[in-house]
């Protein structure tokens, strides 16, 4: 808006704000003749009402006192006010029974007689005992006392933000850390369904060690499912809330808010942290209001010119005015502030007087006493000292960096596990593991492991030794050590020192300290010699490659995929001949489902496999199978022997697992499940077992892991959808609403189209698509929707809808990369009953993929069937459908494909060639293994199956028994679907 614009629309807008509300719109007839000028100004009067409406009133005549010094809550002691808000007074209060210092929070004077108020605050504990996180004030108690609810909370030390703002903007580093921590705290609420909806300073501690404690989540709006007595409360309070200047538009224009909301007000916070000042200036609230939902802000740098460019794009990236332009979840934004303590280049320092090189000793100092520290306890080091076992396992600790040069951050340590993770004889606790021990120790999952932190973890995870080390610059020289501990007793087990002449030479001389080592701990010289590839050939020669693969790994792990999809192919960008980087690049972009791309970066892995340790060369092998080939039964191959080989590495069970589901092989899968969860208890092996458990009907083990897990306080936070397919299969709907409501917005509107139309409600199945593929479009996941788009076809298809489905395949576009979902459109073709295009992509499929498993013994052998029954040829159609029957249980690696529909197709093929028997065999392969069918309809489609195929025998008793059965499960069904009127017609025949 032009300023001359603005003076135009603040005449206009300031007359209309003096008349009363009831004169406004008569006042705005004579005022307003043009249209635009007339929306704008009735845009502002209608934020202005909404922001008026949220303010607290004035006292209520009599209301209570506040509370005195002295006053009993409870078992609790008022001692004195901390602060007062729209929704709350607190306390600083003592509990005297645990000899502490709490916060006591109750209703503002004027509100203790409002039921409204008291409502709303009762929904504040409500959501706030939700949380736990190091970032989040923590709920202690609940309770009532003469009319008053009181909600007891730590006591945060230190200031909140807007205290410290006071004295000035603060340092970007601290800056960085403060809003990671931030981040991580709304990822909490966001993942339980909580939206803050008034982050600002004044509700951010900082305590004197740097911790963010985020407060007063008496405006938060849940998303998820929630009693009903506390979803009619969340529901009185559906209008605007918040404060004004923290704002995001679509808060002011009463617009549904979601976690975007709060990454707003975030950007907001940091904008201020950054510049000492409010992201808009403008006092009255007519202003304000038309400032956040048309101004754009000043750039954090024309106001403090100290603010690095990586910082101010996430800032203005979090204040973007739509929400589908700024970071989609809190996750994102926390993996770049974290990625703000990693510079990608060193400073280099300004020339030093007589003062400054005085102070540039003492990093010198430090070094030597570093290196005399490690050279003492080597030379003492007792020789004698009990040995590592092939049944002890090994926690790393961070590496103490003394240099100066954040490259070596992170990456020394990726850099030896990379060293050790070549031996059998050496078992390292996974990354993952010890994020979830992090957490159980209330610490963040990314918490520096220092040498105490790395031994607790050590100590919870049932480990052995930690191993510690150390880089320190000594001149041009650099000197490593490690020191291996005994985490019970702190003992050394064993050290090692060398040095490096340059920064080159680091990864060659870590390589020879971690063989030392090795030896050192009781591994044999034949190990040694087997398993000791050079690190710089294990990985790479380059630091700075190593970096961004080491930031790769741990963004892959925190299941933040475009990050981790960012960070190797800088690993590749910057080392062409990076095997492993390029293989998990393409398995990243596997799992973003960019198949082209996934391809591609697997072949450079799979032709550079000999640039790799022997563990190496089976994952690359393995994934390369998977992802290109889709030979499943070679990488089963592949897998087992990696499994022999080292029969204590918890990722050769992973691909095992993986690899024999695909292959249909589901004994062996929760065989390798359980080896998996025993050696590694991760959300994902929990998970793993929990799911392969239901595809195989072991429903009493499923429930039970799942048990084990949420007692363990793991949340399989990327596994949910399979969870919530495993709820269907045992009707369990507290389960299935459980998970689905913890699903991003696009996967959860597929299941739950799939579930829809599993009853016959197709018009809700077909809304629920289209909603998905709406936000897959949204997010740009191209191929994503295509996915989903054919499976929507698919489902028109089996439905007896045949235009409909050809319809949906010409929308789909390209999906040739995929060649699972190719398979899965060329069975859509032909039941929809065009033989060209069907044909068409078997011959393609034929050609490209002639090893891969789906295609040969599911998708071609399917496609191919129902085209030979239509010509007539009833033995030919039979003869292409024993290749299904040889391997049913196999799936796609395509997660969002249904499984089992060449099964399907071939009971369909049989009915058509009038082979009762052998039709009524395949569905009710179907009907007798529900996990795996999942909640795709055919699960109910069996059952009319069997009813044709009992018919077609003449066994009318089991015919009609199955018809009743299909019939019951779509009793509401939509009743103009032409399957259902075919059924229904048959049905009446038996009659």
């Amino acid at each position: 808006m032009t300023p001359e614009r603005w003076q135009e629309v603040k005449n206009v807008l300031g007359a209309a704000l003096e008349r009363r509300p009831e004169e406004r719109r008569a006042y705005l007839d004579k005022a307003c003749t043009e249209p635009d000028l007339r929306r704008e100004v009735e845009s502002l009067i209608a934020a202005h009402e909404r922001v008026e409406n949220t303010l607290p009133g004035p006292p209520a005549v009599g209301s209570n006192e506040v509370l005195k010094s002295g006053t009993k809550l409870g078992p609790y002691e008022i001692l004195a006010p901390l602060g007062t808000g729209a929704m709350g007074v607190v306390y600083r209060a003592r509990d005297e029974r645990l000899e502490r210092e709490i916060a006591i929070k109750v209703l503002p004077p004027g509100l203790l007689t409002d039921e409204s108020a008291r409502r709303h605050f009762r929904k504040e504990a409500l959501a706030l005992a939700k949380l736990n996180h190091p970032n989040i004030a923590t709920i202690h108690d609940v309770g009532e006392q003469g009319g008053t609810d009181y909600l007891v909370m730590e006591c945060v030390a230190g200031q909140s933000l807007a205290d410290r703002l006071k004295s000035g903007s603060l340092p970007e580093k601290e800056v960085a850390s403060l809003g990671a921590q931030i981040a991580a705290a709304l990822e909490e609420a966001h993942e339980h369904g909580i939206v803050h909806r008034d982050l600002k300073p004044a509700n951010i501690m900082a305590t004197p060690k740097g911790q963010a404690k985020v407060l007063d989540f008496g405006l938060a709006k849940l998303l998820g499912p929630m009693s009903e007595a506390t979803t009619n409360s969340f529901a009185e309070t559906q209008g605007v809330a918040g404060t004004l200047p923290y704002m995001a538009p679509e808060q002011l224009r009463g617009e549904p808010v979601d976690a975007r909301t709060d990454i707003h007000a975030l950007g907001a916070v940091l904008f201020e942290l950054v510049t000492s000042r409010r992201l808009f200036q403008e006092d009255s609230v007519p202003q304000l209001t038309d400032a956040i939902l048309h101004q754009q802000p000043v750039a954090p740098r024309a106001l403090n010119a100290r603010v690095s460019p990586q910082l101010e794009r996430i800032i203005l990236k979090c204040i973007e005015k739509e929400p589908e332009n700024r970071y989609q979840s809190a996750r994102e934004i926390g993996v770049d502030l974290r990625r703000l303590s990693v510079p990608s280049a060193v400073t280099v320092p300004a020339a030093a007087g007589p003062a400054s090189r005085w102070r540039a000793a003492l990093p010198i100092a430090g070094a030597l006493l570093v290196v005399l520290g490690l050279g003492v306890g080597v030379y003492f080091y007792d020789r004698r000292a009990p040995k590592l076992t092939d049944k002890d396992s090994i926690v790393l600790a961070d590496f103490a960096n003394t240099t100066g040069d954040p490259v070596f951050d992170g990456t020394l340590r990726q850099g030896l596990a990379a060293q050790l993770e070549q031996t059998p004889f050496l078992q390292l606790v996974s990354d993952d593991q010890v994020g979830q021990t992090l957490r159980l120790m209330e610490k963040p999952p990314d918490a520096r492991l220092t040498p105490a932190v790395a031994r607790e973890v050590c100590q919870r995870a049932n480990a052995t030794a930690a191993i510690e080390g150390s880089i320190a610059a000594l001149g041009r020289q650099y000197v490593i050590g490690l020191n291996a501990v005994n985490c019970a007793n702190g003992e050394t087990l064993a050290a090692e020192q060398v040095t490096a002449n340059g920064k080159e030479k680091v990864l060659a001389a870590l390589t020879t300290a971690a063989s030392e080592l090795r030896s050192k701990l009781g591994e044999s010289r034949a190990s040694l010699e087997r398993f000791d590839t050079p690190l710089d050939q294990v990985t790479t020669p380059s630091l700075e490659a190593l970096q961004a693969w080491s930031l790769g790994s741990q963004s892959f792990l925190e299941g933040d995929i475009p990050s981790a999809t960012s960070f190797f192919q800088r690993a590749v960008d910057i080392d062409s001949d990076f095997a492993i980087a390029y293989s998990t690049l393409g398995m990243a972009q596997f799992r973003n489902s960019e198949y082209r791309r996934a391809t591609e970066n697997s072949m450079k892995g799979y032709a550079l496999r000999d640039r790799a340790s022997t563990r190496e060369k089976f994952a690359i092998s393995s994934d390369y199978n998977i992802v290109v080939t889709g030979d499943m039964d070679e990488a089963v191959q592949i897998c087992e022997q990696w499994a022999k080989t080292f029969p204590r590495d918890s990722g050769a069970f992973i691909a095992l697992n993986g690899a024999s589901a695909y292959a249909g092989r589901w004994e062996e899968s929760l065989s390798a499940a359980r080896e998996m969860l025993r050696l590694d208890p991760t959300a994902y092996a929990y998970a793993s077992v929990a799911i392969t458990s239901v595809f195989l009907g072991h429903f009493d083990e499923a429930r039970a892991t799942i048990q084990q897990a949420e007692a363990s306080h793991i949340d399989a936070l990327q596994y949910r959808s399979d969870l919530y397919v495993a709820a269907f299969v045992q009707s369990d709907s507290a389960g299935m609403a459980k998970w689905s409501a913890r699903l991003p917005t696009g996967i959860r509107d597929e299941l739950l189209s799939y579930t829809a139309a599993y009853g016959g409600h197709l018009s809700r199945a077909r809304d629920l698509a289209q909603r998905a593929t709406a936000s897959t479009k949204q997010q740009g996941a191209r191929e994503l929707m295509g996915s989903y788009q054919v499976n929507g076809a698919l489902l028109e298809a089996l439905f007896g809808n045949f235009s409909e489905a050809q319809t949906a395949l010409r929308g789909a576009g390209s999906f040739l990369m995929n060649r699972d979902l190719e398979g899965e459109a060329a069975i859509t073709w032909a039941l929809s009953g065009d033989a060209v295009q069907a044909q068409k992509l078997a011959d393609d499929l034929r050609e490209r993929f002639p090893d891969a498993t789906y295609i040969r013994f599911g998708a071609l052998p399917a496609t191919e069937g129902i085209l030979a029954v239509r010509r007539g040829d009833g033995q030919e159609a039979i003869e292409n459908l024993r290749a299904i029957s040889s391997r049913e249980l196999i799936i796609p690696y395509d997660e969002t494909m249904p499984a089992m529909v060449p099964v399907y197709v071939s009971g369909e093929v049989y009915l058509a060639a009038h082979r009762g028997a052998e039709a009524a065999s395949e569905f009710q392969m179907i009907v007798d293994h529900p996990g795996v069918a999942g909640n795709f309809p055919i699960g109910a489609l069996a059952h009319l199956g069997l009813g044709r195929a009992y018919a077609l025998q003449g066994d009318a008793a089991k015919a009609r028994a199955a018809y009743q059965d299909f019939l019951s499960l779509w009793k509401d069904a939509d009743p103009d679907i032409p399957v259902l009127k075919q059924a229904k017609a048959e049905y009446a025949k038996l009659q």
